[in-house]
């Protein structure tokens, strides 16, 4: 039973169904993203809720460098669509429902609190550049 499609993302095209981006050049292909980019998949689900669970069983895959055995390529690496699918798929298989959801739960809570440091050091960093000034 197939949950979701992936699909090559042509620029300027919308999608009305709920959807996410990976990123498919570079060493952060396996990335998900909310906004498109040029080098980028497209992954449709058919609900918002199994959108977030892909979404973020894509940031776990790319954190945990199961995209990077599929790189291609000398110069720039890239991951193919098939190899992108393989390995959502198979993590797809290899889960449990519930024990994915708590851990969809912690990842969300961990995003939030890396924003929130990153909000911090730019504000730290504004604060240095006031305080030189002055």
């Amino acid at each position: 039973m197939q949950n979701f499609e992936i699909k090559t993302h042509q620029i300027g095209r919308t999608y009305k169904a709920p959807h996410f981006f990976i990123l498919n050049k570079g060493l952060n292909s396996g990335k998900p993203l909310d906004k498109p980019c040029p080098n980028c998949f497209v992954i449709i689900a058919k609900t918002k809720a199994k959108r977030e669970s892909l979404y973020y069983l894509c940031l776990s895959l790319k954190e945990g460098q199961f995209f990077a055995y599929y790189l291609k390529g000398s110069v720039i690496p890239f991951i193919g669509i098939s190899d992108a699918k393989k390995v959502i798929n198979t993590a797809l298989q290899n889960y449990e429902a519930q024990q994915w959801q708590m851990k969809v739960e912690k990842l969300k809570k961990i995003a939030a609190f890396e924003e929130n440091l990153k909000q911090q050091l730019s504000t730290i960093s504004k604060l240095k550049i006031a305080l030189l000034r002055s």
